[in-house]
């Protein structure tokens, strides 16, 4: 399938843990949020696994290490090595890696993700904007409890001149309490401050992709995620499949608004999609039905034909008339009343 010209959720005959050999997850309102276990994630996983799919988790959480999120895993139930957890800390540490000489000191301003990360490329963290050769700045999210004078400590090397770089440019975090401010505002206080753009690992940009590739291995990847414009785009950019689960920021009506590189190929309430085949959507008369609905879209509004179906095939067969009005743009139809109409 080509990404770019996705006008509809995709279908599959095969449950997903069938059709792919490995499933490259988020964990943030992936598999948890703030630190609990969403909803039918640790059954859904162990069943995937049991039945031969491989799982990595893919984050760009740059606070904890691969250790620590392992055993956090372990704690809710699901079995986790190390090897297979893969951070923006690490994506961005090859980045870094890649363009300074080995043993060069990195100002950090984040978590013992980021550390550890660059420490296992041969890097030196450091913690003063004053240290002599200074060779890079390095921003990552540091948890709630990040010290204000962090930002003040980046600005002052980045405003001379030393390469800046951050893990990933998340606005928000989704945590128990709701969502928070994430990486990326802490970005912008920077960017603001400096008025310089820093090179970012994460996703949905390539030096992730190519991390979790390298670590991996995989060959027929399924990218789940909860958001459109870093897992769905981070599949779109690395040409491959996505499921985008609705147990995290992205909600239904923003679904429905979804530019091409945010359309996934799936969509499922939760991790239970990956034991599952998906339902085809297809063309009906002058509108898409998929289940006991159809959507069509007409005088820019969108509307629904269809009762008592399952309200998930209902915003499949939306997705589809929204995205085909679209095209390769971005849909504003109007949809309140139908999604109304499925309680989303």
């Amino acid at each position: 399938m080509t990404r770019q010209s996705r006008t509809s959720p995709a279908g599959s005959e095969r449950s997903l843990h069938q059709a792919y050999d490995t499933a490259l997850l988020d964990l943030d309102g992936v598999v948890y949020a703030g630190g609990r276990a969403i909803a039918h994630a640790v059954e859904s996983l162990g069943t995937a696994r049991a039945k031969g799919m491989h799982l990595a988790y893919v984050t760009n959480n740059a606070l904890r290490t691969p250790d620590a999120v392992a055993e956090h895993l372990c704690e809710l139930g699901i079995p986790t090595e190390a090897g297979e957890v893969i951070t923006s800390a690490q994506a961005v540490a090859r980045l870094i890696a890649d363009q300074v000489a080995p043993g060069s000191k990195v100002l950090v301003i984040g978590g013992e993700g980021l550390r550890v990360a660059l420490r296992e490329r041969g890097l030196v963290p450091v913690e003063s904007a004053d240290e002599e050769d200074l060779a890079a700045v390095v921003q990552g999210y540091g948890g709630p409890d990040l010290a204000w004078g962090r930002f003040a400590e980046a600005s002052y090397a980045v405003n001379r001149g030393v390469p800046w770089y951050a893990s990933n440019t998340d606005l928000t975090i989704p945590g128990a309490r709701g969502i928070a401010p994430g990486n990326g505002a802490a970005v912008e206080v920077v960017r603001i401050a400096t008025g310089a753009e820093p090179q970012v690992a994460g996703k949905p940009l390539p030096p992730m992709h190519r991390e979790t590739v390298l670590r991996t291995g995989a060959e027929r990847p399924l990218v789940v995620g909860d958001r459109l414009d870093t897992d769905i785009e981070g599949a779109f950019n690395g040409d491959v499949d996505s499921l985008l689960v609705l147990t995290g920021v992205t909600d239904a009506a923003q679904l429905l608004r979804a530019e091409p590189k945010h359309r996934p190929t799936y969509v499922d309430r939760d991790l239970r999609g990956l034991l599952t085949g998906q339902p085809e959507v297809v063309a009906a008369g002058e509108g898409f039905r998929c289940g006991a609905w159809t959507a069509v879209a007409l005088d820019g509004v969108l509307t629904l034909r269809g009762e008592d179906g399952d309200p998930l095939d209902g915003l499949r067969a939306l997705c589809a008339a929204a995205w085909t009005a679209a095209g390769e743009g971005s849909s504003a139809l109007d949809a309140q009343k139908a999604l109304a109409r499925l309680g989303l």
